[in-house]
């Protein structure tokens, strides 16, 4: 399972001054500049690498708080008898003493961090991409209740066709190309 909280960490509820400009003939579509701030929330989600399906919850803060209810729910939702190994950054969220508690509590779960600017490594990053690019980018929100409800249909339409997660390039690659200095 991997797990993350949507980079970077808050998701602005942004409502355009006006409408966009769709796309006609031989005039490109375009948007305003301007736009007014509604708030943020915070998406924590756990991609099952598995089955490709996400539990995700919005939350107002990315406290350690608010991550342990949210392993509260994903422990709630993975069934008994598993294993469950976590791969997270590392966050200071992730390692606070109380999330450190938790863990200490629930021995069926493994925590494992990734290095500091390789959160690429994190399988639910590429979740949290799609999101954006799919359902956050060009969207307009009239509100935080308006962007999260935008968020929860986005989670369960993925669930509805869920691919599980396959790395497409060689392990070997991908060491090589991370140990190749950067010019």
């Amino acid at each position: 399972m991997s797990v993350g909280g949507h980079p970077p960490h808050q998701i602005q509820a942004l409502e355009r001054t006006r409408p966009d400009r769709p796309l006609a003939p031989g005039r490109p579509a375009a948007r305003t500049h301007d736009y007014v701030r509604h708030g943020t929330t915070t998406l924590f989600a756990a991609l099952n690498v598995l089955e490709g399906t996400v539990i995700g919850r919005c939350m107002q803060r990315h406290r350690h708080d608010e991550f342990l209810r949210f392993l509260n729910a994903v422990e709630a939702a993975v069934p008994a008898g598993k294993v469950v190994h976590v791969v997270l950054d590392n966050y200071r969220t992730h390692t606070h003493a109380k999330v450190r508690a938790w863990l200490s509590r629930h021995p069926r779960w493994v925590f494992h961090f990734t290095p500091t600017s390789a959160s690429w490594l994190n399988a639910v990053e590429g979740f949290f991409s799609a999101l954006s690019r799919r359902r956050l980018r060009r969207g307009t929100f009239t509100g935080i209740v308006d962007l999260q409800a935008a968020i929860k249909r986005y989670i369960a339409e993925h669930n509805e066709r869920p691919k599980p997660f396959v790395w497409t390039k060689p392990a070997a690659a991908i060491l090589n190309s991370q140990a190749a200095p950067s010019v």
